[in-house]
C-alpha cells in the first residue's frame, strides 16, 4: 500500500506546463543561462520540489509553434520570497532539444543576453 502511495505522488508531480513568453522583456526575466543546458523561469502557484520532472510547451514571442522541451526542477520560489520575486519554478532543460532552445531564446534576446538587470531569479 505504501509503495502504490509512492507512486502516485511521484506520478503527480511529473507535470506538463503550457506557457507564453510574449515579449523580450518577459524572455529575459525568466531565461536562467546560469543553469546547465539553460532553463527557464515559470511563474506557478503549484508546489513542486527539487528533481521534479516536467514537460514544457512554450511559446516564445512571435514563433508559430510552441517550443516543447522536457526538463526538472532546479529552482523553487516560494510564496513569499524577499524581493517580492513571483512564485515558481526553474526548469532545467532536458534532453535533444536543450540546445536548440537555448539558441532560440537567445537569438530572441540578442545583445539584452548581456544585460545585468535583476530577473524572476537572481
Amino acid at each position: 500500500m505504501a509503495k502504490e502511495n509512492a507512486k502516485k505522488t511521484d506520478a503527480s508531480r511529473n507535470s506538463v506546463i503550457s506557457i507564453a513568453i510574449r515579449d523580450k522583456q518577459a524572455l529575459y526575466m525568466s531565461y536562467m543561462p546560469f543553469i546547465e543546458n539553460g532553463g527557464l523561469f515559470v511563474p506557478t502557484q503549484k508546489d513542486y520540489h527539487l528533481g521534479d520532472e516536467m514537460f514544457l510547451l512554450v511559446t516564445i514571442m512571435d514563433e508559430p509553434d510552441p517550443t516543447q522541451i522536457s526538463g526538472k526542477v532546479v529552482w523553487v520560489t516560494p510564496p513569499g520570497a524577499i524581493g517580492n520575486r513571483p512564485r515558481g519554478v526553474g526548469i532545467q532543460f532536458l534532453g535533444d532539444s536543450a540546445m536548440n532552445t537555448v539558441r532560440l531564446i537567445e537569438s530572441k534576446l540578442g545583445a539584452s543576453i548581456s544585460l545585468t538587470r535583476s530577473t524572476h531569479t537572481m
